[in-house]
């Protein structure tokens, strides 16, 4: 699998793990919206799941 393909698929899977939870956690989509309806709080989420990626991604990445 090459590198563009692989990215797709983390992204793809990301996106389905997110919407399996809001569908297996109601109180994780209530926090959503609210946060949606509030823009501090999206905001602060926003700014914690960039937070997660970044470590995800380039965390433990070997250096060049």
């Amino acid at each position: 699998m090459n590198r563009p393909s692989r990215r797709t698929v983390t992204i793809l899977s990301a996106f389905i793990l997110i919407a399996a939870l809001c569908v297996i956690f109601p109180r994780v989509l209530a926090f959503v919206e609210l946060a949606a309806r509030e823009l501090r709080y999206l905001w602060w989420l926003i700014l914690i799941l960039a937070l997660g990626v970044w470590l995800t991604f380039f965390i433990g990445k070997p250096k060049e």
